[in-house]
């Protein structure tokens, strides 16, 4: 653990700061894409003492009820830290405009891409718009997730924007991912079962159910019940 806080501390003074905030970095935007993965990402900003504020921008989350979720736990745990919440467009017609055509491709293949670039771009705006000189995402820290197309994306979305940097920070790293799942557990969060999309959706039930397991019963599952993983 403490070295992994130090990797932290050094990642943190290769970020921009200002006179104003001494050694502490300009104020940072997070995406997060919900209250798991991003609960060990916010306990490790807040004890650095990093201003943050969160933004929620995920279109790709199906259906709505889930989307519901993801966003209400989201809210309750930035509201326990006392952080900033952006609530952005659930804009989910756009998000299956430009997923056409890519609807078979694999978790991690371009639809993913396609999509880590949509949620950037519009999380480098808001940056852009509203004064945050530096952004990252919570997306890195599920083993699940590719961490150099994440940060490929991310660096990507900032590049349009002067002066706005994508931090990098591996954060599971050093014992974050165990973390995290200590914090989801602590504050018995809502454990959604796929990535978030129709297609992960499809994807994951097709595979449980060729494994004799019932489909995902949206809203049902929480960290630290009996049967969770």
């Amino acid at each position: 653990m403490a070295a992994r806080m130090n990797e932290f501390v050094r990642s943190i003074l290769t970020l921009p700061t200002s006179e104003a905030a001494g050694d502490a970095p300009q104020k940072l935007l997070l995406h997060s894409c919900c209250a798991p993965c991003s609960g060990e990402v916010m306990e490790a900003m807040s004890a650095s003492g990093i201003d943050y504020t969160i933004f929620f921008y995920n279109p790709n989350i199906h259906p709505k009820e889930e989307y519901l979720l993801r966003k209400e736990e989201n809210i309750r745990f930035a509201e326990v830290h006392g952080v900033p919440f952006v609530d952005a467009d659930y804009d989910s017609a756009n998000w299956f405009k430009r997923a056409k055509g890519m609807e078979w491709e694999p978790e991690r293949g371009i639809r993913c891409t396609m999509c880590f670039d949509m949620r950037f771009e519009r999380t480098a705006l808001y940056a852009h718009e509203n004064g945050f000189p530096i952004i990252t995402s919570s997306l890195g820290i599920s083993r699940w997730k590719n961490m150099a197309q994440i940060n490929d994306c991310g660096e990507r979305a900032a590049s349009h924007y002067p002066g706005i940097k994508y931090w990098t920070f591996n954060w599971r790293k050093g014992g974050g991912g165990a973390r995290m799942i200590e914090i989801s557990k602590r504050e018995h969060f809502y454990q959604q079962e796929y990535c978030g999309c129709v297609y992960s959706l499809r994807d994951t039930n097709t595979h449980r159910v060729a494994q004799g397991r019932e489909e995902i019963r949206i809203g049902e599952k929480y960290y630290g019940d009996e049967d969770a993983d």
